[in-house]
């Protein structure tokens, strides 16, 4: 089998190794399975049996080489009906925000959803959870029954996984819905990365008419904000993920494309009743998709995911 990684998807200006490791150390592991492995450096995309990519592609008529280059090389293995393999972050970094010294990052085929990605993941090996555990200093906690606060944890304005709804019309719905089975104060919290978030993220407008609600002082610590949490809501993205594990109650608005799918509520009729879910199975789960660069390169990663590109 013909794996080749692409390393000029990476954008020019990034200054962390990291990204070309991934693509570096991915083709070390292929050569060490017995298959061929290269790095491709020109500028176009090439015909391959397998493309390793860092990032995917979201929005289509973005204009930046790398960005460009990211979408033809995706077109065209899915159109010869090929394979893409694309490392995205870490699940587990709330525990590890620098990720080091491991670098363990998650890694699907051919899309980054649930729905649109092979994640790898239906095979259950118990120890890569176990491993991940010990490496990253993560404990399964007990559920939480205490704390006052419903936490919003809003995701970046207009992301592409937010499927370019604005944070403030998604907090406004979710509130509107939240309100008809509970009275609980809710604290907005914005995501850390979305610069702008102090310009459109206040009290005004349609937020204003939403009682006991309140903001989230910029830039506080995301623990700091759980300490007076009952339960945590979400749209999609990875931040509810160590509060599950921590043990808080989940709800998220777009279960189909989040990987909390399993340990999550999908409506608010339980929100003052919620249930336990089994979250070892699930971590046992996510764990199967996440691989240290030691991993990448030895081959066990790619051993592992030779089995989904067959």
């Amino acid at each position: 089998m013909i794996v080749t990684s692409f390393p000029r998807v990476i954008p020019p200006k990034n200054n962390s190794t990291e990204k070309s490791d991934i693509l570096n150390y991915f083709i070390q592991g292929v050569k060490q399975v017995g298959d061929i492995g290269n790095i491709h450096t020109g500028p176009s995309a090439i015909d391959t049996d397998v493309a390793v990519i860092q990032g995917w592609q979201h929005q289509r008529g973005k204009t930046a080489p790398h960005l460009q280059l990211r979408q033809d090389i995706i077109d065209r293995q899915l159109m010869r009906k090929k394979y893409v393999i694309t490392a995205d972050s870490n699940l587990f970094l709330y525990a590890n925000a620098s990720n080091h010294p491991h670098h363990y990052l998650r890694y699907s085929i051919n899309g980054v959803f649930p729905t649109t990605g092979n994640y790898c993941d239906d095979v259950i090996d118990p120890n890569r959870w176990r491993q991940i555990s010990v490496d990253c200093n993560i404990r399964l906690s007990d559920t939480m029954n205490k704390g006052k606060y419903i936490l919003l944890c809003c995701q970046r304005n207009g992301g592409w996984s937010m499927g370019n709804m604005k944070v403030v019309d998604w907090i406004y719905s979710v509130c509107k819905e939240i309100r008809m089975h509970s009275d609980r104060p809710i604290l907005i919290r914005a995501h850390p990365g979305d610069k702008r978030a102090h310009e459109y993220l206040k009290l005004t407008g349609l937020l204003a008419t939403i009682p006991n609600l309140r903001i989230s002082r910029f830039g506080t610590p995301l623990q700091t904000d759980l300490t007076k949490t009952w339960c945590v809501v979400n749209h999609n993205s990875s931040s509810i993920v160590g509060p599950i594990i921590q043990g808080y109650h989940a709800f998220i608005t777009d279960p189909n494309r989040s990987q909390c799918k399993e340990v999550a509520h999908h409506d608010f009729s339980h929100i003052e009743t919620p249930q336990k879910f089994d979250r070892e199975r699930w971590l046992q789960r996510i764990s199967m998709f996440h691989w240290k660069f030691d991993e990448l390169k030895d081959g066990s990663a790619w051993r592992h995911m030779r089995n989904y590109c067959q």
